[in-house]
């Protein structure tokens, strides 16, 4: 099904929209109060939640049946991780094992 180039305009706005508002939605709510600490935790402990659920996720569909089955994922991750302790910087990290299981799955273990 093909959307009109005014469905997708609207469609970007709205997104836009809501972007703007849940980022702008804190600073409005906490502007000259103290936040609370259920607020501070949640910044403390949800990233690194986000992150072991998105690791999970990517990981789900390892077979045991061949190597091209879990060496790609597991050399990807494994590069990640220590891309992101060498260098802690979120984007090299990302980009490093995204290139690398890229080149794995379609070069390497064909």
């Amino acid at each position: 099904m093909a959307i009109s180039a005014t469905q997708s305009i609207l469609i970007i706005a709205v997104c836009a929209i809501c972007t703007l508002i849940e980022r702008a939605l804190p600073f409005l709510i906490f502007r000259g109060k103290e936040v609370p600490e259920i607020v501070r935790y949640l910044g403390r402990v949800l990233p690194m939640a986000i992150m072991a659920t998105l690791v999970m996720y990517c990981l789900k569909g390892i077979t045991f049946s061949s190597i091209a089955g879990f060496a790609p994922p597991l050399i990807a991750s494994a590069l990640t991780a220590f891309l992101h302790i060498w260098k802690r910087n979120t984007m090299l990290s990302i980009f490093g094992g995204t290139v690398c299981y890229m080149v794995l799955v379609q070069i390497v273990f064909i």
